[in-house]
């Protein structure tokens, strides 16, 4: 229905506020048309592949949050990547950012494989909801102010709907870090000013919730080594820890055990959905 597509600001800010779920949320967020520029972009993106992804039928869309709607972590990045999110619908999937995160993921014990590479490879992760702060695949990696703020009710929304639940958010990057305040101060806990200024192991202490900052997963911080296997996994033990009983894994959980649990988990949650 038209009515439930977005074309501008005013539009996001209205469908956000008003979807009853996570559901509700990512069937309205997937249509959204508001901002022209990465319109254009994601659907140009779609309809010329690289040459290793000939015949595949890419994505094309918004990208919508992947996980659990009772998760105790959150893991927020900056925006699908044109060849990655935007071709399998999935948010960090069949990129190489993609591939340090649920790899990541799978040694703490929060994914049942280490690797995300298509929307039906069955991946299933434990308490946990990946994100991103733009939902579109921005030209360069690079979405403008106005097109982060411009989405910034999704996000918001999404955040508002995980809040009984929600312990810990681990926020990828210094442009997640600026846009997740805003949304956050929106939906409910207090937030404090001025902001905190990123950096990787920030730690923010907020009632009920902690935020965590993280180096991002870009290729950019992984191959220069600024950010490590070493240095992502004791962000990860540390959210495990932050969102104790909430998260349904020990840190000294190993992998192989933790997944091996997921089914009950995951069952646990459709039924509550």
């Amino acid at each position: 229905m038209t009515e439930h597509i977005a074309r501008g600001a005013a539009d996001v800010r209205r469908l956000a506020a008003d979807s009853t779920d996570l559901g509700d949320l990512d069937a309205r967020m997937v249509e959204c048309r508001a901002c022209p520029r990465l319109v254009s972009w994601r659907e140009q993106v779609a309809r010329t592949p690289r040459a290793s992804f000939a015949g595949e039928r890419y994505w094309g869309r918004p990208v919508p949050g992947f996980g659990s709607a009772q998760a105790s972590i959150a893991v927020v990045g900056l925006a699908p990547a044109a060849h990655g999110g935007n071709r399998t619908g999935r948010v960090f999937t069949g990129d190489r950012s993609g591939d340090w995160l649920y790899a990541a993921l799978f040694r703490a014990g929060l994914a049942n494989q280490p690797t995300s590479v298509a929307a039906d490879d069955g991946l299933q992760v434990r308490r946990l909801r990946v994100n991103a702060v733009v939902r579109c695949a921005p030209p360069a990696n690079k979405p403008t102010p106005v097109e982060r703020d411009t989405c910034r009710p999704w996000l918001q929304r999404e955040l508002q709907i995980l809040l009984p639940t929600l312990r810990v958010v681990v926020v990828l990057g210094g442009f997640g870090w600026t846009a997740l305040w805003p949304a956050l101060a929106a939906c409910g806990p207090p937030v404090p000013k001025p902001r905190p200024v990123f950096g990787h192991g920030t730690e923010v202490a907020l009632p009920g919730l902690t935020v965590l900052g993280c180096y991002h997963v870009s290729q950019q911080n992984t191959f220069t080594g600024r950010l490590t296997e070493a240095m992502l996994d004791a962000v990860f033990t540390r959210a495990i820890a932050l969102a104790g009983d909430a998260a349904g894994v020990s840190v000294g959980d190993s992998a192989g055990a933790a997944a091996g649990d997921l089914a009950g988990d995951l069952a646990d949650d459709a039924a509550r959905l």
